[in-house]
């Protein structure tokens, strides 16, 4: 097969919980433990980071695996879900896994994942897990897809984990308090394995502090330590709290032995981007109209995004706007500005909200737009509404993003 029928075949024929929702989740991690155990137990091989979280997991790995590479370790990044390409999510040195491998690994073992029914998530953790341990990364950061406890990911034994933040979301799966949601994120918390969490909640905290306990696990709460202020090249001033949640972690990894020095976090933190290539998280695709994208898609995350919109200067506000199916709307319109023009649309995935149904829900709620046919019909159709002194913003999902840019 050529490297798009692999694609395909892997999007076709396995369950992806990214574009198909609750059929493809799974409750245990047998499938994973017999995955990685056909492949010779890959994620014993290589050192790692695990990092979880509601929102800034993404963001706070790819500021890690920077850092890292300035600091001149060979890093793995494993993220999820990708924005355009598959092998977004499998990077060495910010280097996508190259498409033979992806071929490769496909061809040699496609009859033992037929056989298994393994998951898209699972087979997926399973190649990223395989190339690392190949290519004898010195360390790898794993970012948690979905909750902690029971995702594919937590097999690994890191050196430190790192938990983020803690919001609603996927509560279908994790629960519908803050409470239990931290319970499941808490499940990649290991025996005597350092964890850090970047924000203090009221609501969470004692789970945490439970978990350490229970695991002997050094835990520190890193915005309630002093640090020096570093800035990122990556927009968005939510990244505040990512950073001090980043910098305790390479403090953690600096006392293991790495040798990371302050220029290699300065430097690291400033070329997140040119280092690993991340995007969707406030990226300023033009100006005149300024053009804005990003992928918070949750009540907390849209919260700090909408604070930041509405800070910035425009004459008129232009929203292209999508979700999936299963998005608590009733949580997230208030945060949405209603002094703007909505340009709905569906992402082009089985999850996608029908745009007419989204279209009624924020017409009851007070809301002005129209519906279109596709993301880049309603984009194009914001650019043509739209003067140099207007603002568009494009968001409400990772796939509307991905879709433009």
């Amino acid at each position: 097969m050529t490297y798009l029928e692999t694609v395909n075949w892997m999007f076709s024929q396995l369950p992806m919980y990214q574009r198909q929702g609750k059929t493809a989740f799974k409750k245990n991690l047998s499938n994973t433990l017999t995955l990685v155990k056909h492949l010779k137990n890959p994620q014993h091989k290589f050192k790692s980071v695990h990092v979880a979280g509601t929102n800034g997991k993404g963001s706070s790995s790819h500021m890690l695996a920077s850092i890292l590479q300035e600091a001149g370790y060979k890093v793995g990044l494993y993220t999820s879900p990708h924005l355009k390409d598959f092998r977004e999510r499998i990077k060495i040195n910010g280097q996508e896994v190259s498409k033979q491998f992806v071929i490769d690994i496909i061809k040699c073992n496609k009859a033992f994942f037929e056989a298994n029914s393994f998951s898209f998530f699972e087979m997926t953790v399973g190649m990223a897990f395989n190339y690392f341990a190949n290519q004898k990364v010195d360390i790898a950061i794993i970012e948690v897809g979905l909750g902690g406890r029971l995702d594919s990911t937590n097999i690994i034994t890191p050196e430190v984990s790192l938990i983020t933040n803690i919001g609603y979301d996927h509560i279908q799966f994790l629960g519908n308090t803050l409470e239990l949601i931290a319970s499941e994120k808490a499940g990649i918390i290991k025996h005597k394995v350092p964890v850090v969490i970047s924000e203090t909640q009221k609501e969470t905290k004692q789970v945490f502090l439970a978990k350490a306990e229970i695991n002997k696990s050094h835990i520190t709460f890193a915005d309630q330590l002093e640090s020096e202020a570093f800035k990122t090249d990556l927009k968005g001033n939510y990244q505040t709290k990512n950073i001090k949640g980043v910098l305790q972690t390479i403090k953690i990894l600096q006392q293991k032995g790495y040798n990371i020095s302050k220029s290699n976090i300065k430097k690291g933190l400033l070329s997140t981007i040119k280092n690993t290539g991340l995007k969707g998280r406030w990226q300023i695709l033009q100006e005149q109209p300024k053009v804005i994208c990003d992928t918070a898609h949750n009540k907390e995350g849209l919260s700090l995004v909408m604070s930041q919109l509405l800070n910035e200067t425009f004459k008129n506000l232009h929203v292209v706007f999508g979700v999936v199916n299963d998005k608590d709307l009733d949580s997230i319109l208030p945060l949405l500005p209603k002094k703007a023009t909505y340009y709905f649309c569906k992402p082009d995935v089985p999850r996608g909200l029908e745009v007419n149904q989204l279209q009624d829900i924020f017409t009851d709620a007070g809301f002005k737009g129209e519906s279109y046919n596709s993301v880049n019909e309603a984009y194009n159709d914001a650019l043509k509404a739209s003067n140099k002194e207007d603002l568009i913003y494009i968001g409400g999902s990772t796939f509307v993003v991905a879709e433009i840019i």
